[in-house]
């Protein structure tokens, strides 16, 4: 590899980029890619910051990559993103009981929009 080949891989691998990223845009082997970096320490990728309150976010190699820090940082982030949130399990129905128009979000066998709605048709209250 020249130099300048040598400088390219630093740079793409600081960015973020893989090694078949790399090996694609450069036009070198894979293998090649991938043992320049191990030789040269730059077999890491980058340290990954939370996206909720930006501390460094630690990785582990055998499961899929985290993007927040903790449980409380994910939902924190997710109630003030709720335009960003990507609801797939939202159910809407009307009341039998006072024909109210209602959503609701992973229940589907739902039929009121309250409990004293269910409670007046049962027991006729």
């Amino acid at each position: 590899m020249t130099e300048t080949e040598k400088r390219r891989v630093a740079e793409l691998r600081a960015a973020g980029h893989g090694y078949k990223s790399i090996s694609n845009q450069l036009g070198i082997s894979v293998n090649t890619i991938s043992s320049y970096c191990r030789r040269n320490t730059l077999e890491t990728l980058p340290e990954k910051k939370c996206e909720n309150c930006g501390k460094p976010i630690t990785e582990n190699k055998k499961h899929k990559p985290r993007r927040f820090c903790s449980d409380l940082c994910r939902i924190k982030w997710w109630n003030s993103h709720l335009d960003q949130v990507e609801h797939k399990a939202v159910y809407r129905y009307t009341c039998p009981t006072c024909g109210k128009e209602f959503q609701v979000y992973g229940n589907s066998k739902r039929k009121y929009c309250s409990h004293e709605c269910y409670i007046k048709k049962r027991f006729g209250k």
